[in-house]
C-alpha cells in the first residue's frame, strides 16, 4: 500500500468499526482527467445507503481537517458487492470454501479464468477445485482473484 492509501486506512477503520461495517479496501485511482477515492465496505448483515452516506460524511470531514490530497478529487464509499476482488490475505482466507473466479496472466488447461471452490491461501499462492480437478497458482500467475455467485 502506498502512504496515501495506509494514511486513508488509519482514518477510515475506525469510522467503519464505529459503524459496525468492515473496511474491505482503498483505491485512489485517475480515470481521464479526475481523481477518485473510493473506500469498499463490507457487512455480514449486508450494506445499505445509510451505512455508505456515514461512512462518507466522516471520512469528508476527517479528510477536509487533514487536507492529505494535493489533487481535487472525488470520494465515493460503496459496498464491495457480491463479486468483488480478493486482494489480501484476509480477504483470501475469509473465501476459503466459497467460489472465485480466478484470471491469469497466461492461460493454463487451455483458460485464462478459472472458477472454482477455493481451497486454499499461502503466501499468495492459491489453489482451487474445479469440475476438472484441483488447480494451483502462484500468486505471480494470476492477475485477480474475484469471488463468484453464479446468479
Amino acid at each position: 500500500m502506498s502512504k496515501l492509501t495506509d494514511l486513508i486506512k488509519t482514518l477510515a477503520e475506525p469510522i467503519c468499526i464505529a459503524e459496525g461495517v468492515e473496511l474491505w479496501d482503498i483505491a485512489f485511482v485517475k480515470e481521464g482527467t479526475d481523481w477518485y477515492l473510493r473506500i469498499s465496505i463490507d457487512s455480514e448483515k449486508g450494506i445499505n445507503l445509510e451505512n455508505c452516506e456515514r461512512v462518507s460524511r466522516a471520512l469528508d470531514a476527517d479528510l477536509d481537517n487533514i487536507d492529505p490530497i494535493e489533487v481535487q478529487y472525488y470520494l465515493e464509499v460503496s459496498s464491495a458487492g457480491l463479486e468483488r476482488q480478493l486482494k489480501n490475505e484476509a480477504h483470501f482466507l475469509k473465501f476459503i470454501g466459497s467460489m472465485v473466479r480466478v484470471t491469469l496472466y497466461r492461460a493454463a488447461d487451455g483458460q485464462r479464468e478459472h472458477i472454482g471452490k477455493l481451497l486454499s491461501y499461502e503466501n499468495g499462492n492459491i489453489e482451487i477445485e474445479t469440475e476438472k480437478g484441483v488447480l494451483s497458482f502462484e500468486k505471480k500467475a494470476y492477475a485477480k482473484v474475484k469471488s463468484y455467485f453464479e446468479f
